[in-house]
């Protein structure tokens, strides 16, 4: 079958459609990667001490279930204030700092 003689329906050439799919495509995955990068300041302290389990798996990029493997392979201690759990920044730097 001949491609040329098969009609198009979009007011472009194909490559043309095409780099105008790619633009599209960067542009909304740039505004994702955008809209995913958490902020962890908190005003008036240089750094924020405690973390929530969210934030940590966020940071690392890793799941819940590795973060509660961790905790159960004393790689990270979490700390229970009440109901809620919590990891230090200062567990986490050191963390990071012995992966690198």
């Amino acid at each position: 079958m001949n491609s040329q003689n098969t009609p198009v329906l979009f007011p472009y050439e194909p490559d043309e459609l095409w780099e105008k799919i790619r633009e599209i495509l960067r542009s909304e995955l740039g505004r994702q990667q955008q809209a995913q990068q958490v902020e962890y300041a908190t005003p008036g302290l240089v750094q924020k001490p405690l973390y929530k389990a969210h934030e940590v798996c966020a940071m690392l990029q890793i799941s819940r279930q590795t973060l509660h493997q961790w905790a159960k392979e004393e790689i990270l201690k979490p700390y229970k204030i009440k109901s809620r759990v919590f990891y230090l920044w200062a567990d986490l730097e050191k963390l990071i700092t012995s992966q690198q």
